[in-house]
């Protein structure tokens, strides 16, 4: 077992453990708002780390967009920080410009401190209680998440959540990856497991609208690079359509570095993936390894529940009730090509 005291929040410490695969992968997970710091797998060349993260805690309490987190109790945005749940009406925080609600407000699970249950060579698994009326929301929810590497370039994480009333619960993995440490990852060509997306408006609330991607600038149906020569920032949610494998998780979407081909694969069994370009990383502390992250330093596949779902009935429920279980199981595949 790899762990240490990453620092401490009102007193109560923040642990991180580092996990490996039998291939060499090695990954650190610490315990504020779940988050992947880092990770490094085998590539083309040897060793190469994939993810944006900061070295100390203070510069993730500070500076961090949600670098790794574990977005939640209801990730993406909420319109108007309001929602009614059987016939009951709530408040959450609007700490989106004021007007809408963000990865579960200002003080979300991606900004939680989780605690470390259990932790091994290959694994580590973190909880988070958060009580009634946290955030507003209403009932106890229990989350936990494991991260494990179930072979030497696959990291898996599963997530599970349990309330003890009616509640929302969509849980968004926000790691943001760069396969080459290119200053820019938008010559990073992406691909997208789905030929619908759910447009937004210029506050990012979803219309209610389910429309194609084909013969617009959204799609990436086949791979292409990101940079859009209209200059069309991604920051949107596609429908995932693509069939489930034998272990029950579809292809959501991918990325490959134009250096040396080096993929990365998502593959989920969530509704959706936000894609996000990154366009607003503006991260004034060097991260790992002395990296400056600016704009488009890296990109975010967030598998989710669509955004603002609450709102929409033909939108796939956020609901969680008493006697269910919130489920997610996420892979990213790293394959030399």
């Amino acid at each position: 077992m790899d762990t240490r005291t990453f620092g401490e929040i009102d007193g109560k410490p923040c642990m991180e453990a580092t996990i490996r695969s039998q291939g060499g992968a090695t990954a650190k997970i610490i315990g504020y708002g779940a988050v992947i710091r880092d990770l490094v797998v085998p590539a083309p060349g040897g060793p190469r780390r994939v993810v944006l993260g900061l070295d100390t805690l203070d510069d993730y309490l500070k500076h961090s967009p949600h670098f790794g987190a574990l977005a939640g109790r209801c990730a993406n945005r909420i319109a108007g920080g309001k929602f009614t749940l059987d016939g009951r009406d709530y408040a959450i925080p609007t700490n989106d410009h004021g007007k809408h609600s963000l990865h579960g407000g200002g003080k979300g699970f991606g900004k939680r401190v989780w605690t470390l249950a259990a932790s091994d060579t290959h694994s580590a698994t973190l909880t988070l209680h958060s009580p009634d009326g946290e955030a507003g929301y209403p009932g106890a929810l229990d989350a936990s998440c494991t991260y494990r590497f179930a072979d030497a370039a696959t990291l898996r994480i599963e997530i599970e959540a349990r309330a003890d009333a009616p509640t929302l619960c969509n849980l968004a993995l926000h790691s943001y990856f760069n396969l080459d440490g290119s200053a820019d990852a938008r010559d990073h060509e992406v691909r997208i497991g789905g030929s619908f997306r759910t447009p937004a408006d210029s506050d990012l609330i979803p219309t209610g609208e389910i429309v194609a991607v084909a013969g617009t600038d959204w799609d990436f149906r086949r791979a292409r690079p990101v940079r859009n020569p209209k200059g069309v920032l991604y920051d949107d949610n596609f429908v995932i359509e693509a069939m489930p494998g034998a272990d029950g998780l579809a292809f959501a979407a991918s990325a490959r570095s134009p250096r040396d081909g080096f993929t990365l694969e998502v593959h989920t069994d969530q509704p959706g993936v936000q894609f996000y370009d990154g366009a607003k990383v503006a991260c004034p502390v060097p991260g790992l390894g002395g990296a400056r992250y600016g704009a488009h330093a890296g990109l975010c596949f967030e598998p989710q529940t669509f955004p603002d779902a609450i709102h929409r009935r033909h939108f796939p429920s956020p609901v969680l009730r008493p006697g269910e279980v919130y489920r997610q199981t996420t892979d990213y595949r790293f394959l030399t090509t």
